[in-house]
């Protein structure tokens, strides 16, 4: 009992470095924009986007987590057995490694749902997967980048036409500093919904070996998780915890395609794609939708490229990262499989 126990204390301890890559990987997507448009050095930026990113333990729900623990692959699957989520995380951690390294702005979010679903098809078949939440997932993969893209497009039209007869100069000061407040927003959507993930997949975990803490006393005692229904107060914030200080680090190979290679970007037009983009991840949070935040910031960077002229957009840049979304789930998913294999 005494090695179970450490087993899943060691499978937290992994979920949160996960966590941690997270944010280290996609920091991009908080500060590329505002750091793409020197309103903040990458320093400032990356500190800005973490505080932020914790800030949102104390204004966003837990729907994302819920979904994460219960609604991707059934709990009787997981149930007893702390190797499918261990194989998880290593197919989430090896694949985000990778296109860390070749500064591909991919999603952790797809990730880890991958990893989780490759684990569980390696243990069960493929009935081990919730059907509704897979379908709710893939729709997403192609609805979020579509989303941010508009809403930045709509709303970089609709300023354009309110502001463009005031003077250049003092605008640009107006929205560098309205920028701050945007990056702020998106830093506390990316951290709402990025953050969940992991609690979901800790949460998922003390589930399903609850029967190793049941009469814990002392510390162990807060790892007895009886249901999903309600994330322990350490979980959430461990993990917000975990994720902001993987943003304080940074990813700045992914930084500079998300700033600087998708379009070139000025405050007015960071300050729109970070407003869609975080409206965006904000309505799906609101919804228990685990999305892409990286997604949802690409499409909405492509929208005010587009929305001044369809050739400010290198589409070279976006068509490569776009196949990188397509492989991340499948790839996650055999690395995290092979794990499950290895382990078993």
């Amino acid at each position: 009992m005494t090695s179970s126990v450490g087993l899943v204390l060691f499978i937290v301890v992994v979920a949160l470095a996960f966590d941690f890559i997270n944010g280290f990987h996609d920091s991009a997507n908080s500060i590329a924009t505002v750091v793409g448009t020197r309103v903040l050095s990458p320093g400032v930026a990356v500190l800005w986007a973490a505080f932020f990113n914790f800030f949102a333990a104390f204004v966003i729900s837990t729907g994302v987590a819920k979904t994460i623990s219960k609604g991707i692959v059934l709990p009787e699957v997981v149930s007893g057995d702390p190797n499918l989520i261990l194989a998880a995380l290593i197919g989430a951690i090896i694949w985000n490694l990778t296109t860390w390294y070749l500064g591909l702005p991919t999603s952790s979010s797809h990730a880890i749902i991958g990893g989780f679903g490759g684990a569980a098809i390696a243990k069960a078949g493929i009935g081990a997967l919730v059907a509704a939440g897979w379908i709710k997932t893939i729709i997403f993969i192609f609805v979020s980048p579509l989303v941010g893209m508009t809403a930045a497009l709509f709303l970089t039209v609709g300023v354009s036409w309110l502001v463009h007869r005031l003077p250049a100069a003092p605008l640009e000061r107006t929205f560098r500093r309205l920028q701050l407040v945007s990056a702020a927003a998106f830093s506390i959507s990316h951290g709402g919904n990025d953050a969940q993930k992991t609690m979901g997949i800790i949460v998922g975990l003390l589930v399903a070996t609850q029967d190793r803490f049941v009469g814990a006393t002392g510390w162990l005692g807060a790892f007895h998780v009886p249901t999903a229904d309600k994330i322990p107060l350490w979980v959430e914030l461990a993990a917000y915890t975990a994720i902001a200080l993987g943003t304080a680090l940074g990813g700045w190979r992914i930084v500079k395609t998300m700033g600087t290679r998708i379009t070139k970007l000025r405050p007015f037009g960071g300050f729109c794609a970070e407003t869609g983009g975080a409206s965006a991840i904000f309505l799906a949070t609101a919804l228990g939708i685990p999305v892409s935040t990286t997604h949802t910031i690409t499409g909405a960077i492509v929208g005010v490229g587009a929305a001044t002229r369809l050739s400010a957009v290198r589409w070279g840049i976006a068509g490569r990262i776009v196949w990188a979304w397509i492989i991340t789930i499948p790839m996650a998913s055999s690395i995290a499989g092979l794990a499950y294999v290895i382990l078993r």
